[in-house]
């Protein structure tokens, strides 16, 4: 918005998944992804030894959901990349609620050759229906716990989730070819 000279209003985003909506609100940047839909499985001998903690549920849907306890137990979570790389799906979000919010994250996807992203949007696909229905609230608050972190306010609206968050500019620079 400030560096393109964009209005601060909605923008359209083409992305992987298709066309996603940006809104400018206050000083956070919203962005507006469908809901996955997520549904209990069986745990996955490999996933327990990647993470090196069985998770108290696991939930599919975009990504393996492992929820755990406690907010430590997502801190303390030091995974094995290699196996994770071998597991079925996208990623693995490992939740639990959280301290200073309704519910804290990491998101491993060594598969798309990112151990650790720092603040995914898309996890919170699949994170707000499972928290939604845990805390029976539509607007929660999140933090990722990834080295550089972030926080953000999620709202589900039907079948969309709504992503906000706070955005600064961490890299400038030229490519010349």
């Amino acid at each position: 918005f400030e560096k393109l000279g964009f209005e601060k209003d909605e923008k359209l985003y083409q992305s992987i998944i298709g066309q996603l909506r940006l809104n400018w609100k206050g000083e956070r940047i919203e962005l507006n992804f469908p809901k996955s839909e997520i549904s209990p499985c069986d745990t996955p001998l490999e996933l327990t030894r990647a993470l090196g903690k069985e998770p108290v549920e696991l939930w599919r849907g975009a990504d393996y959901l492992a929820v755990y306890e406690d907010e430590s137990d997502i801190l303390s979570i030091t995974p094995d990349f290699t196996l994770l790389g071998q597991l079925d799906s996208r990623g693995v979000i490992v939740t639990a609620p959280g301290r200073d919010s309704d519910f804290v994250s990491r998101f491993f996807a060594p598969q798309c050759g990112i151990n650790e992203d720092p603040v995914t949007g898309s996890a919170h696909c699949d994170l707000m229906p499972y928290w939604v229905n845990r805390l029976n609230r539509n607007r929660l608050s999140a933090a990722q716990l990834s080295k550089r972190g972030g926080r953000l306010q999620c709202e589900l609206a039907g079948d969309r989730v709504l992503i906000a968050g706070k955005a600064v500019q961490y890299l400038a620079g030229t490519i010349v070819i």
